[in-house]
């Protein structure tokens, strides 16, 4: 793993109310690199967000659209955040529920690149 994606990684557990990053496989639901703090089961979570965007996927494509540029998982204290990047993998963060997702978002995509 190259060192400029888990400085990525830092950069996303940097924002505040951020608990952890990583970069999942989107086909086997593996955690390829991870920045999480205590509490956060990995590869519970990888499993989840993969699950979760391969269905998405799925049903946009059903509708007619294209495949989600980004995915909010929404929960009562907290939520579940990822954006797809090059040679199918995921950028996930776990938050808390007052993080500024925006600010989130941005850090995601940042990774992503940096993946191309």
């Amino acid at each position: 793993m190259r060192l400029d994606i888990v400085g990525s990684l830092e950069s996303i557990t940097r924002v505040r109310g951020v608990r952890g990053a990583m970069i999942v496989s989107a086909e086997e639901g593996l955690v390829v690199a991870e920045s999480s703090m205590e509490g956060i089961d990995g590869a519970a979570v990888a499993a989840l967000t993969a699950g979760v965007v391969a269905r998405l996927g799925r049903a946009t494509e059903a509708a007619g659209r294209t495949a989600p540029a980004f995915v909010h998982l929404q929960a009562e204290r907290g939520a579940l955040l990822a954006v797809p990047a090059p040679g199918d993998l995921l950028v996930v963060a776990v938050t808390d529920a007052a993080v500024n997702v925006g600010l989130v978002r941005l850090e995601l995509r940042r990774a992503a690149e940096h993946l191309a």
